[in-house]
């Protein structure tokens, strides 16, 4: 083989700027539908009158962005497949979102998740939360905008998604979000079709990927240091995908958009059988791209100069005789790119506008607070755009974005479940808390970018450049395999290298262990009493807020606090 490939045609571009024009052309749509609906809420939460089905699309794509489309395979090509293991955290992860986090977000009628922790603990517990989810998410917008050459690919990323999210609000993201999932799996089941002709059939992939040691799935070692074994994965993947669903302002600002508690659940199980699809489609692309290449490793061979570059050489190289084609993938991993950063820049001008400008002026008027959340959207916009050059210095995109989620996300998860799994903890434990779990987090997660993990813990399966021209193969092999630095520190080959899908257990455990100490410490140290009036003040404020709520969404009148008002029909 050579590293020549074919280049973008005409109709490559005709079709990727298709998908631009749609989005961009939904956006317009519900600007001129919603127009005469001027009120903040309708912007931020679509009047909370939306149904499953469109929500479980949008949730699908906006957590299944380039990473998984450009990431995931390339993962599974040098790694294996047992990224599959994800099937099972995502479904203890749906079943705990929608079991534990969405009713208590639900009906309580916030529209800020950290609305929640004033009412739970008080208002600096609340801006501590706020401040930190500005990090992560300005953190993370880069990594879903990597994996592209071009900087006009970014800047158009961040046009596009600011402008139909500042002209149709969530309405106009949530249906694009749907449109984007359609062309996600369409560009996914075409490179799987094409590139299970060429090499022979599902048979021959299946077999050169059993050969390869593609198939070594179910690995229970249990030592912690180990990249990806069962383990990591199930019960890793569960705490960082939990911070990613359970208590992100993403998923739960449009679980609230939806009409009822009941809409809200069975979009998120919806959205799950999505998240399969996706994934199972993800890893199929690896095995098939694995057999494509199995005796001439393009990364090895320096014909790309990144791993994550891997899916878009094989696409332009299966595809070098159908024009067009080539432009359906690049759209397919927009497509995902798209839906996470409008995403990210609805939640956070969301956030914004709850938590610090309402806050800061209670009585602005519904017409000015549109207009600022739509400003808070353009500035989010041109953020997004600029945080992409600070991620392209980071690496592989899976293991980049997952450990910034991880990082920040566990601390947040724990922060949340201390407020929700134990009703005594007060305001200190989690200040306390929050503060150890992102000391924790962070300690393990910038050690590890430090301090890479040994070869022996990470290292990827065989790749061959036997029948590859134009390059030296004993070369190319020899330098595929890093040795490890001998002026290493102790905890570089302990701590800091731990597996990255721990972090945000690491970060949670922290929160939750610490903010629970606090607590027993104030209870021992202060008068039963105290301690007790306290707790039991904040749980009923809570528990009143919530009341107030659900009895101004339901004005059907009932005689009593255990009558409840009958179900609109």
């Amino acid at each position: 083989r050579t590293p020549e490939v074919k280049k973008f045609v005409a109709w490559d571009y005709v079709v990727f700027a298709a998908l631009f024009l749609v989005c961009a052309s939904i956006g317009v749509f519900f600007a001129v539908k919603e127009r005469k609906k001027k009120t903040s809420k309708e912007f931020l939460v679509g009047g909370k009158q939306m149904t499953c089905g469109p929500i479980a699309f949008s949730l699908t794509s906006s957590f299944m962005s380039a990473v998984t489309v450009l990431g995931t395979p390339s993962e599974v090509y040098r790694y294996g497949a047992s990224f599959v293991l994800f099937f099972l955290s995502y479904a203890l992860v749906i079943i705990f979102t929608a079991e534990l986090f969405l009713p208590v977000f639900y009906r309580s009628g916030i529209t800020s998740t950290y609305e929640y922790l004033e009412l739970r603990f008080n208002k600096i517990v609340r801006l501590a939360m706020t401040y930190f989810h500005f990090i992560n998410h300005l953190g993370f917008f880069g990594f879903t905008v990597t994996g592209f050459d071009l900087w006009g690919s970014v800047v158009a990323t961040g046009i596009v998604c600011t402008f139909y999210c500042t002209l149709g609000g969530l309405k106009a993201v949530v249906w694009t979000d749907a449109f984007q999932m359609l062309v996600m799996v369409a560009g996914f089941v075409t490179v799987l079709i094409r590139g299970t002709t060429l090499n022979g059939g599902s048979t021959k992939v299946w077999e050169d990927a059993y050969e390869g040691s593609r198939l070594n799935i179910f690995d229970f070692d249990i030592d912690p240091l180990r990249r990806h074994t069962f383990w990591t994965i199930v019960i890793g993947g569960t705490f960082t995908w939990l911070g990613l669903y359970g208590v992100n302002q993403s998923t739960i600002q449009r679980c609230i958009s939806c009409k009822s508690e009941k809409h809200a659940k069975l979009a998120l199980y919806l959205n799950l059988l999505g998240l399969w699809t996706v994934l199972v489609c993800a890893v199929f692309c690896g095995l098939v791209m694995y057999s494509h290449y199995k005796s001439c490793d393009p990364w090895t061979a320096d014909f790309i100069s990144a791993p994550d570059q891997l899916m878009p050489y094989f696409v332009m190289d299966i595809f070098s005789s159908m024009p067009g084609v080539p432009g359906l993938f690049v759209a397919c991993a927009f497509s995902g790119t798209l839906s996470t950063v409008a995403a990210s820049i609805n939640a956070l001008a969301t956030v914004t506008f709850e938590d610090l400008v309402k806050k800061g002026f209670p009585n602005l008027s519904e017409k000015m607070s549109t207009w600022i959340s739509k400003g808070l959207c353009i500035l989010y916009g041109v953020l997004c755009t600029s945080m992409a050059a600070a991620a392209s210095l980071l690496g592989g995109v899976v293991q980049a974005s997952l450990s910034i989620h991880g990082m920040c996300g566990g601390p947040m998860l724990g922060l949340f479940t201390l407020g929700i799994v134990f009703p005594c903890a007060n305001w200190k434990g989690a200040v306390g808390g929050l503060l150890a779990g992102i000391t924790l987090a962070f300690w393990a997660g910038t050690g590890s970018f430090i301090y890479p993990a040994p070869p022996t813990k990470s290292i990827p399966l065989q790749l061959s450049t036997l029948n590859c021209t134009l390059v030296n193969s004993t070369e190319a092999l020899t330098t595929a395999a890093s040795t490890a630095s001998s002026d290493r520190p102790f905890l570089a080959d302990t701590w800091y290298s731990l597996s990255y899908l721990y972090f945000s257990a690491i970060g949670c455990l922290g929160c939750a262990i610490t903010g629970t100490h606090i607590y027993i410490n104030a209870f021992a140290q202060e008068p039963d009493s105290a301690v007790k009036t306290a707790s039991k003040e904040s749980s009923e404020h809570l528990v009143i807020h919530t009341q107030e709520r659900v009895a101004s969404s339901n004005p059907a009148p009932h005689t009593s606090c255990s009558e409840a008002p009958k179900a609109h029909t």
